[in-house]
């Protein structure tokens, strides 16, 4: 073999040198990533050509994995200020070190392969805890369409309203709401059912049983209702909302006169005794923490359109009390254009 064929040979089998990581002049949320590695400018372990820094994954640059997370993240357009990280008790590493960008600070220290910032699915749940209570922009305005509320009434040849039943559990508020809405559809009236137990399926699923998380289920139930008020529809809430200033509230928002309270005013001792769900049961045994009625406390309406009582210790018939409330929408006038 020739000299030159041999010297070709030999620098074609030798291994190809390792070429330095690309640096970048800043870092963001939309920074490359190349290899699964993350960049982040002016870290204190950065060298001294004035180049980014390395990180194994996201979950390793609190800052960086913040704001790419929130670019996708419903939480990004709320109009709140971004999440905080937490701050690691570790000393040297694992802390933020700065709350701006880049400028001229270092932004984080990494902390191995230790997460420092909170997990994606804490970030979205408190987002969307404030989302429902915290107003996010001033620049909105009302948009009235053609088309009324009147003339949807005139549609329907009835009066929008809601007809709100409160009352302790097992006082028989779903099974009334049922039969009430069964009566008016076989008088050609259009009703819709807003049950309480069905809406946490749904829309009011992200809610508990705290006092907050009560507030907030009867705040997005009495706005729901005020649609169907709106569309013409005769609205039958069914919920227990034990708190007179939340059910006021709901009350506020049909100005109009067209919000009727129906009180199923049953004792403990009846509904404890019927206890269809087994919820007292469960109560009693310690295994339901915050029952109304047992350790959480129900505020009876103070003037309610309707009150139902117990006869002799005796909840009258769904079909009487359905009775009664069609007997109050008629002398109204929901129940006619």
């Amino acid at each position: 073999m020739d000299a030159p064929r041999a010297a070709r040979l030999a620098v074609a089998a030798r291994p190809p040198s390792p070429r330095a990581p690309a640096r970048f002049p800043f870092a963001s949320s939309t920074a490359p990533r190349r290899a699964g590695w993350w960049w982040c400018l002016r870290d204190p372990r950065a060298d001294s050509s004035g180049g980014g820094s390395t990180f194994p994954s996201p979950g390793r640059c609190t800052r960086l994995a913040l704001a790419h997370r929130n670019r996708k993240s419903p939480a990004a357009n709320l109009g709140l200020p971004p999440p905080r990280p937490p701050r690691s008790p570790a000393a040297g590493i694992g802390r933020v070190t700065g709350d701006g960008g880049c400028e001229g600070r270092p932004l984080v220290e990494c902390a191995g392969d230790r997460q420092t910032q909170e997990p994606a699915g804490v970030v979205e749940e408190k987002a969307s805890e404030m989302s429902s209570t915290v107003p996010k922009s001033s620049n909105i305005f009302w948009h009235d369409c053609a088309v009324g509320k009147a003339d949807r009434q005139k549609l329907l040849k009835q009066k929008g309203c809601v007809v709100w039943i409160t009352g302790l559990s097992g006082s028989g508020k779903s099974t009334l709401a049922c039969t009430l809405g069964r009566e008016l559809h076989t008088r050609g009236k259009l009703a819709y059912v807003l049950d309480g137990d069905n809406l946490r399926h749904g829309l009011n699923k992200d809610l508990g049983f705290k006092a907050e998380d009560r507030v907030e289920n009867i705040r997005r139930v009495g706005e729901v209702a005020k649609l169907f008020a709106d569309a013409g529809l005769v609205c039958i809430a069914s919920l227990i909302s034990p708190y007179r200033r939340d059910r006021e509230a709901c009350r506020a928002l049909l100005s109009d006169g067209s919000f009727v309270e129906v009180f199923l005013n049953m004792s403990l001792e009846l509904c404890e005794a019927r206890d269809p769900k087994g919820l007292y049961k469960l109560a009693r045994a310690g295994k339901i923490k915050g029952f109304t009625g047992i350790d959480d406390p129900y505020e009876a309406p103070l003037n309610c359109e309707i009150e139902i009582k117990e006869v002799d210790g005796v909840c009258p018939t769904p079909s009487d009390m359905a009775g009664q409330v069609v007997t109050y929408l008629e002398e109204k006038g929901f129940l006619h254009e």
